[in-house]
């Protein structure tokens, strides 16, 4: 019986440093050398990978610079809805982190919080914006921020410029169309199931003759609109605008009526001298499409597939600490 007792006890201190162990962390949260907070924030300690680009951002607004990933945290939380599928978050975390860099690295001035570089929202905005629902939001942002950590887009060895849009017509548009300058990797490509996705893929404007003529600097009657002709390029967008004594791009067009996209038509009423305006997709449609983004990640597709279709002939790199695109700013 001693002796029973005996192994007993010797059985139990064994144990005993096991079982006051705390718990392995589930599989989310794996990462070598690294923990989640529990508003989903990284404490910063480095990965299993090593060293990742630690750039930082001076941004419109914020007092001193911004790490680039706590910024695109919140360019994510201002381009993209937060319901989007994980799969399209994740494509526009890399697409903006390629953009913000490329851009700093070009540019010796602030990046702009607007859409004139990329809506960004910082933590005090979101926790605004999302109120009850930030903590679940702001774990979403970022995880898609954290899996993406450091990966950008190249092309040639060199950072690409990511442009993205909100939706497309049904085809992405060519750099070329857009800004006159063929570029390899912002070709025209299918952009499948935005209608079943997009809040307004279809949409349409109604101006008076005289808001359409104060618009356009120009004095439009009915004989004008029955000559009007709207070339279309490949992609289905209008290029140009051509009628009596009058012609004008498309993208002009647009942006001097306020128009949501370049693929419109144009109906005049001459009994009630008011012109309306069709629109199809929402945005420059050049690069990735978000609502595409979102129809395809619903389709299954990863990030990497939804960045490799809509920049043609790119490659996703994880930048490391001392890679030159990695900026350092004093």
């Amino acid at each position: 019986m001693n002796k029973i007792l005996g192994v007993l006890i010797v059985a139990l201190l064994f144990f005993i440093p096991i079982l006051l162990k705390p718990p392995l962390p589930q599989a989310a949260n794996e990462r070598a050398g690294e923990t989640e907070l529990p508003d989903g924030k990284s404490s910063g300690m480095p990965s299993k990978d090593g060293p990742v680009c630690g750039a930082v951002l001076n941004v419109e607004g914020e007092s001193k610079p911004v790490p680039i990933e706590e910024y695109v945290a919140g360019v994510l939380a201002g381009e993209m809805p937060v319901n989007f599928h994980e799969e399209a978050l994740k494509a526009q975390a890399v697409a903006s982190r390629t953009y913000a860099l490329r851009l700093a690295g070009s540019s010796e001035g602030q990046i702009k919080t607007t859409t004139a570089h990329q809506v960004y929202k910082p933590e005090a905005k979101r926790r605004k914006l999302w109120d009850k629902s930030f903590a679940e939001n702001e774990r979403k942002v970022r995880r898609a921020v954290k899996e993406t950590e450091g990966q950008v887009l190249v092309h040639e060895g060199e950072l690409i410029s990511a442009m993205f849009f909100s939706t497309s017509n049904g085809r992405t548009e060519t750099a070329k169309n857009y800004g006159g300058t063929d570029i390899p990797y912002l070709q025209s490509v299918e952009s499948s199931g935005e209608e079943t996705v997009a809040p307004a893929f279809e949409d349409s404007v109604t101006l008076t003759l005289q808001a359409w003529n104060d618009a356009l600097g120009s004095d439009w009657s009915a004989d004008r609109f029955r000559t009007m002709k709207l070339r279309r390029n490949e992609t289905g967008r209008v290029q140009t605008v051509a009628a009596e004594g009058f012609e004008m791009s498309g993208r002009d067009m647009r942006d001097k009526l306020g128009l949501r996209s370049t693929d419109f038509d144009v109906a005049y009423d001459p009994d009630k001298k008011v012109v309306h305006v069709f629109t199809k997709g929402f945005g420059h449609g050049v690069g990735m499409s978000q609502y595409g983004a979102e129809a395809y990640a619903r389709d299954g597709w990863t990030a990497e597939k939804i960045l490799s279709h809509y920049y043609s002939g790119t490659t996703i790199k994880k930048l490391s600490a001392d890679d030159p695109a990695c900026l350092k700013l004093p």
